[in-house]
């Protein structure tokens, strides 16, 4: 299965709570946070949602 890396890149401060919780349940809290998480249709969807916070890359 591909794995998609995640990581914040923008603060949180000031942005919405849903995009506050989208980016919690990513595993994301501060700037400078990363992830791997499965590529997937949840995992994009999440990432579609707060994308201009995020640096993605793909993991082998």
């Amino acid at each position: 299965m591909k794995m998609l890396k995640v990581e914040l890149v923008k603060s949180l401060n000031g942005r919405l709570e849903k995009h506050i919780a989208t980016a919690a349940s990513l595993g994301l809290r501060k700037i400078g946070d990363a992830t791997v998480q499965p590529d997937n249709e949840q995992t994009r969807g999440k990432i579609a949602k707060i994308g201009y916070l995020l640096k993605v890359s793909e993991e082998n």
